[in-house]
């Protein structure tokens, strides 16, 4: 499968069929409890990221969440 994330064209081979966006961000690696995912340029709640879609095409934004501080 073909996707754009954040910017890059990559081809994603190991990607379930069908492919949700769970089951996405798990095979780009992403721990699901520390990413922001904007897709088709929507920002997604994580509720519906087991039902949506993914198909040859789309774009991902996935923003990494990194906690810290002093």
């Amino acid at each position: 499968m073909n996707l754009s994330v954040n910017g890059e064209s990559i081809f994603l081979q190991q990607a379930p069929n069908p492919s949700t966006l769970a089951k996405v961000i798990d095979c780009l690696g992403h721990h699901p409890q520390q990413v922001v995912v904007e897709f088709n340029g929507e920002i997604l709640v994580p509720q519906r990221w087991e039902t949506q879609i993914v198909k040859d095409g789309d774009s991902l934004e996935i923003v990494t969440i990194v906690g810290g501080g002093s």
